[in-house]
């Protein structure tokens, strides 16, 4: 025998009313007025997402600060061009699917925030080749998608670029490399020991030919080219 309403609960009674066939309300109406709540929803849910891409939310969190202080003294902020790639350019990828998993990823920055992982300076550095090794091995799997987003090398003219970094990009084309095999520390500090830990995320990825990758993105020659860009 079915509860009476009254013993149900407000939580039963609501689920029941959810489930009850409206006699008030016409098919049509049911329709039109969960097409316009989906709407609504999929309208706050984007205006909520594209809020966390701005950089005001980026660094919003006070250990983010540093990263901050470094990014505004690179190309990236200030350039001749005054095209300014902000953090989410670099971090968020725009395709849909890898967004909402880099979004899902980002839950565990804001528990790093609140048990306070990196909440003075010495504990950034400590963790800072961490951090650094983290992003490397995101970008070194996708290609440097996030890169790819404003630079290309189908679109760069190698005849008005200055000669190395010409000979690089068409270096990097020849031997299948990827933006980040030189650019680790194209936005922020780069931590001690740097080169190391970036050829054991290239051989972790392609345990097969990373010894032969790693020799390709050999620490001397990825330091000249990182001092070459810098100047």
């Amino acid at each position: 025998m079915a509860d009476s309403p009254e013993k149900r609960g407000l939580i039963g009674r609501i689920w029941a009313w959810i489930w009850t066939p409206a006699a008030a309300f016409s098919a049509g109406f049911l329709v039109l007025a969960g097409f316009l709540a989906g709407i609504l929803f999929w309208g706050g849910f984007h205006w909520t997402l594209e809020m966390t891409n701005t950089e005001e939310f980026c660094v919003s969190c006070h250990t983010m600060e540093t990263n901050l202080g470094e990014y505004r003294e690179t190309i990236h902020y200030n350039n001749h061009s005054g095209v300014r790639a902000i953090c989410s350019d670099c971090h968020v990828p725009k395709e849909w699917s890898f967004k909402i998993e880099a979004k899902i990823m980002a839950v565990k920055d804001v528990y790093h925030e609140l048990v306070g992982t990196i909440s003075t300076p010495e504990k950034y550095e400590d963790h800072r080749l961490k951090m650094a090794s983290a992003v490397w091995k995101k970008m070194k799997a996708s290609d440097s998608r996030e890169c790819r987003n404003c630079h290309n090398f189908e679109y760069m003219d190698f005849t008005i670029q200055e000669t190395r970094a010409a000979n690089e990009h068409q270096r990097a084309i020849d031997e299948n490399m990827t933006c980040i095999d030189c650019h680790q520390g194209i936005a922020h500090s780069l931590p001690p020991g740097y080169l190391e830990e970036y050829q054991k995320v290239v051989a972790s990825l392609v345990p097969v030919t990373g010894t032969e990758i790693a020799q390709s993105t050999g620490a001397a020659e990825i330091r000249s080219f990182l001092n070459s860009a810098s100047d």
